[in-house]
């Protein structure tokens, strides 16, 4: 989940990045392009085939978690001024979260191309620094900053899964976990800047949570119904036409059920420290739509149900099986 930033890196190295993508400095004990137990030459392996993440992150239903990660991860005070200075949020919403999509996708179902993803990633962000909301320098690439971009995904996808699909049982909870620290070997932290257990996540979050997390610029844009948002470019034109002319009409309800979701589906404790509003009304009517959504997604034909990368993922593993 991919959710950070999408930056305004140099042209000569690929689009912007997507969430998550916020590695370790280009220098000090920390500056390994690949933490030193892999050694040169031995990429990282994304998360297993019909794995935790395998099914979850390739079903439509993950598009509505990835709001509350991403708003999460900007609520930190470097993250969040990163995203401030260096993002495209603003001026390419559409283009950006195109990008965040694909990368997202390609560290679960890359293959090979996981790893590479990852890489570039790091390149994209070398250059990224500033002062953060408190008046800390910051680099896009210090460990403790990265960590908790890419630790923001597991406690909204344990969240969100039990109103979208269901609640784990401790052992998914513990797959997911496992899996979710290969993602981030993946995109290049060591093992000694991540938590390597559950039991060790967990006061690291609430540490986070109680001393560092905050309502920052960009939080409070993601979430705000007044904001602007230029319509979809990308599409058939005919498609961008037709939204285009209708866009006044379609953008009020859409922004209000974006702020809906991002909140709702954020862990209470985080949403309770960035200081976002949620009242009981709220939570029964998400609970009604989530309850719809568990009855219906998986009724769906698999073209429907699963993102596009997934879809060719678990063909091309159905066609492998036999010869496996």
């Amino acid at each position: 989940m991919s959710s950070a930033k999408d930056v305004k890196g140099p042209p000569a190295r690929g689009p912007e990045a997507a969430p998550g993508a916020e590695p370790e400095p280009p220098s000090g004990r920390d500056s390994d392009p690949e933490p030193p137990a892999r050694g040169r030459g031995a990429d990282p392996e994304p998360p297993p085939p019909g794995g935790v993440l395998w099914s979850l992150s390739g079903d439509i239903r993950a598009l509505l978690m990835l709001p509350a990660a991403l708003t999460l991860q900007v609520a930190h005070p470097a993250v969040g001024a990163g995203v401030d200075e260096h993002s495209v949020f603003r001026t390419d919403p559409w283009g950006r979260g195109e990008r965040s999509l694909r990368s997202l996708q390609l560290w679960v179902y890359g293959g090979a191309e996981a790893a590479e993803e990852g890489r570039r990633l790091r390149v994209l962000h070398r250059t990224i620094q500033g002062t953060d909301t408190r008046g800390r320098p910051y680099h896009a690439l210090t460990p403790a900053n990265y960590a908790w971009v890419h630790a923001t995904g597991f406690p909204v996808y344990q969240h969100a899964a039990r109103y979208l699909i269901r609640p784990m049982a401790p052992a998914q909870e513990r797959a997911l976990y496992a899996e979710w620290l290969q993602v981030g070997r993946i995109l290049g932290i060591h093992d000694r800047d991540m938590p390597q257990s559950i039991e060790e996540f967990w006061p690291y979050w609430e540490k986070m949570l109680a001393g560092e997390i905050e309502a920052t610029t960009v939080v409070r844009e993601l979430v705000d119904v007044d904001q602007p948002v230029p319509p979809p470019d990308r599409g058939p034109w005919p498609l961008r036409a037709v939204l285009r002319a209708l866009w006044p009409v379609l953008l009020p309800p859409l922004v209000r059920f974006r702020r809906f979701v991002t909140i709702g589906l954020m862990p209470p404790d985080a949403r309770a420290a960035v200081g976002l509003p949620w009242s009981a009304e709220q939570e029964k009517r998400l609970r009604r739509m989530c309850a719809v959504l568990r009855v219906v997604v998986p009724v769906l034909p698999e073209r429907l149900r699963y993102l596009p990368r997934a879809r060719a993922a678990r063909a091309a593993r159905r066609t492998a099986a036999p010869n496996g």
